[in-house]
């Protein structure tokens, strides 16, 4: 039974260049979850995996009420189901996403602001300027 509190996870990804290299984040609790070869792909591809493994570390954590948090709006809104994915493959990572999300209680996913968002730090921590 749900206990009326969310557990928020963080969610960033990225590749250098792009298309590249995919990195992934994902901050629960204060721990970061890294995953720094994802393959090759957008930064599109990049978004969509780091929400799939938000889910992942949310299961293998024993999470069952949760808000995934990132700054990609593509993201957030294809997977909320406000905007249409445009290609094979990101209808492809939409569908992994839906796939892993049954089994939860409850599964929120929200935009949120560069800054705010601590695996998008995270990984930029380990590319500095």
């Amino acid at each position: 039974m749900p206990s009326g509190r969310r557990t928020k996870l963080f969610f960033d990804g990225g590749c250098r260049p792009n298309p590249g290299a995919i990195e992934c984040a994902v901050v629960l609790k204060g721990v970061t979850y890294y995953q720094p070869d994802y393959g090759h792909g957008t930064n599109s591809d990049a978004e969509w995996l780091a929400a799939i493994q938000a889910l992942e570390v949310a299961r293998q954590n024993g999470e069952r009420d949760i808000v995934l948090l990132g700054d990609s709006t593509l993201v957030v809104t294809q997977a909320n189901g406000t905007a249409r994915c445009r290609t094979a493959a990101l209808e492809a990572h939409r569908a992994r996403f839906a796939e892993l999300a049954h089994g939860f209680d409850s599964i929120r996913i929200r935009h949120i602001g560069r800054a705010q968002n601590l695996a998008g730090i995270a990984l930029a921590r380990r590319h500095p300027r």
